[in-house]
């Protein structure tokens, strides 16, 4: 993948960020479990052979600064290998057999436009007309409710006087959070790679996002950076719409690491990031944008707490998107159309703290097609040696 990218900004500058990710080899299909330390990728695949495996330990971050390792790679030479598509050592979505779960509609801002697509029915045309009736409605009270509180049950009745109450008001400023899954186990893209959107889609956009790593025991344990890839004209028609507009080949990305909660960046430090995004099309198109994670309507801990529990476990961990404050408003072509995709876009998502997730934008169709599923990825670890090989049935030998 040809970028404009600087190399160097791929992964953060902070030489104390605990940062893991995994790393595939020229003619392998697996991957390797890699810590970075200093100039180093080093491999600890030995100890670990998946990376849901190493985020279950307790003991994560001394393996991951002082543990044995089997090998190391240049730094410099895997970020280029990424980020150019040479033929060296590159960077794989970071996380394997965590599902990857969404919340949705956790900044007001991008919560109005949510609203704006159900009123306009997936018609970017009627956009404009309908985003200045809802803001002349609203008003900027939202963005200072609490959800579930009493002022957003009144705001909730006077909206729905108003034939304006919406199900993305529902989850915005009401007592329970949307949380969906995003994307099946092993299907996420990395830094790099192509994302993709449905062909017939001609209202779409990125969705720059800090993406939560969470255990199986519901404790966050490091971030990364994402993209939410959505079809706004397809979730527009109908929410029931929300898997086609969210799920598709190469519409999930993840990248380029995972930084470790530690003595030195914590959940807390994600509260505060600062998230750039940076959309440059072929035919000359500049949109720079952001979201600021201190805008949340919801607290980190209330959308784990929604997402895991005693009314649902995740045996091997979690990937939670935390949500967007991008709202796509900046006209692309005509006058009111807002923005959407097109072929080639390059989409660069950063933050200091996390490093640069870059993508190049293709159809869903013409991306590279999703093989290893979990049986092949299974295949794999045990042709390596890393778990047991197939038994007499024929299966992998590993317990479900």
């Amino acid at each position: 993948m040809n970028t404009s990218l600087e190399v160097v900004d791929l992964l953060p500058s902070d030489a104390s960020a605990t940062m893991v990710g995994r790393l595939q080899l020229p003619g392998e299909r697996g991957a390797h479990i890699v810590a970075r330390r200093g100039d180093r990728l080093v491999d600890l695949t030995g100890i670990a052979p998946t990376m849901a495996d190493l985020l279950e330990r307790r003991d994560v971050r001394d393996i991951v600064r002082t543990g044995p390792d089997t090998g190391s790679w240049s730094v410099a030479a895997v970020v280029e290998a990424t980020v150019s598509g040479g033929p060296g050592p590159r960077l794989l979505s970071p996380v394997d057999l965590q599902v990857i779960k969404a919340a949705g509609v956790t900044f007001a801002r991008s919560m109005i436009e949510r609203v704006i697509e159900e009123q306009a029915g997936g018609d970017a045309t009627r956009a404009l007309e309908i985003r200045a009736r809802v803001r002349d409605a609203i008003g900027g009270t939202i963005a200072t409710l609490t959800p579930g509180s009493a002022e957003a049950d009144e705001v909730k009745r006077v909206l729905q006087g108003e034939g304006l109450w919406s199900q993305y008001l529902e989850v915005g400023i009401g007592p329970d959070p949307e949380i969906f899954t995003k994307a099946p186990v092993l299907s996420s893209v990395g830094t790099g790679s192509d994302i993709g959107v449905l062909a017939r889609s001609t209202w779409n956009n990125p969705e720059p996002e800090v993406a939560l790593i969470v255990a199986s025991d519901g404790r966050p344990v490091g971030a990364t950076l994402g993209n939410d890839v959505n079809l706004r004209d397809f979730e527009g028609r109908s929410a029931l719409l929300l898997g086609e507009a969210k799920d598709n080949n190469a519409s999930c990305a993840l990248g380029p690491m995972i930084r470790l909660f530690d003595e030195g960046f914590d959940l807390a430090d994600v509260t505060r990031l600062e998230i750039g995004l940076r959309i440059v099309g072929q035919d000359g198109f500049l949109l720079e944008d952001g979201s600021s994670m201190s805008e949340m309507s919801r607290s980190l801990e209330e959308l784990i707490g929604h997402t895991i529990g005693a009314h649902h476990q995740y045996p091997d961990g979690f990937v939670l998107f935390t949500g967007t404050l991008f709202a796509p408003t900046q006209d692309r072509d005509e006058p009111g159309l807002g923005f959407t995709h097109r072929e080639g876009d390059v989409v660069r998502i950063s933050a200091p703290e996390l490093g640069t997730l870059v993508n190049r934008v293709t159809s869903s169709e013409k991306a590279a097609p999703w093989t290893v599923g979990i049986r092949e990825f299974y295949r794999d670890l045990a042709e390596r040696g890393l778990v047991p090989g197939p038994t007499a049935a024929g299966s992998t030998g590993v317990r479900a």
